[in-house]
Order: C-alpha cells, then structure tokens, then sequence
C-alpha cells in the first residue's frame, strides 16, 4: 500500500511539472492589441457610415427621380392606371370607389407571351364597371404581324372600351436593328390590326415618340409617358399621359401607375364612342 501512494505521488508531481505555463503579458503587447481594437472599432464605423451615406445617395436620387406630383380632379377629371400580373391580385371595385375611371390591362408581349392574369384581371375590372382597355408590349425586332396576331388571340372575346394600344419603348427591350426596322415591324402590326377593325393608339416617351412615331404615325392617338404635371407637358398632342410610376390606389397592393385623359368629361364621352 505504501509502494502504490508513493507512485501515485510521484505521477501527480509529474503531472504538475509537465503543465505548461501561463504565458505572462508584456505591457508592449497589451498596448498593440488595444491598437489593434481601435484599429478594428473605426474600420467598422466608417464601414457603417459609409452604408449609411450610400443608402442616403440612393434614397435622394430615387426621390429625385420620383416627382411628387399630384393631379387636381377639376382639372383633369378622367383618371385611369395601367397594371399587369406583376401588380398581383386586385380588387377593382374598391380601385373604381378611388375615383378611376378607367385601366388599361396588360395582354400581350411579342409573338408569342400573354400575361397570365389579363383575362381575370379583365373581367373583374368590367364587372367593377371600369372602362377597361388592353396593351401590347411591342418588341422592334419581331414580326409586326406575329405580333398583332397574338395580341388579337388575347383579347379574343374581351368587351373592351378603351382602343388597343402599342407599347412602344426601350427600356426592357432588345437593341433595334435600326429605326426603320422597327417603324416598319410597327406599321406592319398596326395595319394588321386597323385591318380588323380596330382603333389603335401608341404608348411611348418622349424619346420614343422622335425616333419611332413622330414621322409616321402621329395620326394616331398618342399616350405618352412623361413625369411631369399635365400642364406642363407641351410640344406633344397627347390624349393619355402617364406622369407617375409610383401611384398608391386603393384595391392594388404596392405602387401603379397613374394616368389622365386630355379633356374633361364630355371630351372623354365623346373620344369613347369614336373607338
């Protein structure tokens, strides 16, 4: 018994001296890791603001860029939106209780796409008793007769008020071949669809309207697209002008676009019978 508490006693000994020891921190060292910390606090906190003064840039420019303008009902009392499936679900009898008077419903895309919500949203929007109208997205280098042939496919069996309407635009589509191909894909798509008996109008910008409509369709009714209040929109012979893409309606979920007729009431009547 005495044999085996002495080994024991020596195994805990050895033990003990084969610990390693707690290395000691010099002054030196304990400054530079403050350095270091401080070093680390500042970088994040010029991290952090930097983030902050690039969410700020990015916040004014978008407020640059999106005009608060607010249109006066007694000025222009026909008011409309324009929407598609990206708009989601809509309830159009609380849009119509919001002082709309019309909407235009995306149809069509190319030759070949149809927006996947255009006949629902159609129907609930005649149902909420809207005057209700339908747009094509116009791609410059597709077949002009391609193209009206789907859109007609669209609407088949659709009441509409409001003309059929040519999405003529840039953004979101691809680079032309040239102006002339594009006016002449476009007057082919739009004798199509005169040739069937449709009212047609063009929907552009400013920047649209010179290089595709100006010289060869300005016969048509024109919805231009321009952010500035309707009175202030001269030099174009416009009869819808889209001047916001940041709407907030009653019934939509998220922003739409706002729109106005170019007369009062009885012009509005009027330019209604005629489609």
């Amino acid at each position: 018994m005495e044999d085996i508490g002495k080994k024991t006693a020596e195994t805990a000994e050895n033990i003990i001296e084969t610990k390693p020891r707690r290395k000691r921190i010099t002054a030196k060292q304990k400054r530079k890791a403050q350095r270091r910390r401080r070093w680390i606090i500042a970088a994040t906190s010029a991290a952090v603001c930097l983030l902050l003064i690039a969410g700020g840039l990015v916040y004014v420019s978008r407020r640059l860029h999106r005009p608060n303008i607010v249109v006066l009902k007694r000025e222009y009392p026909i008011s409309g939106i324009d929407i598609s499936s990206h708009n989601g679900v809509i309830d159009f009898h609380r849009v119509a209780a919001d002082s709309i008077t019309f909407v235009y419903i995306k149809a069509s895309e190319g030759a070949d796409f149809r927006d996947r919500r255009f006949s629902a949203n159609c129907d609930s929007a005649i149902n909420a008793g809207l005057k209700v109208g339908a747009y094509h997205f116009f791609r410059k280098n597709g077949n002009g007769s391609l193209q009206a042939a789907n859109f007609l496919d669209a609407i088949a069996g659709k009441m509409l008020d409001l003309p059929l309407v040519v999405d003529v635009e840039d953004w979101g589509n691809e680079d032309a071949e040239s102006e002339t191909v594009v006016r002449n894909n476009l007057q082919e798509m739009i004798t199509t669809l005169e040739n069937h008996g449709c009212r047609v109008m063009i929907y552009t910008n400013k920047d649209g309207y010179r290089s595709y409509i100006r010289d060869q369709f300005s016969h048509l009714d024109l919805w231009l697209c321009t952010f500035k209040h309707p009175r202030k929109v001269n030099g174009f012979d416009w009869t819808l002008l889209q001047y916001s893409h940041w709407g907030n309606v009653n019934g939509i979920t998220g922003e739409v676009d706002l729109n106005v007729f170019n007369g009062d009431s009885l012009r509005w009547e009027s330019w209604l019978r005629n489609r």
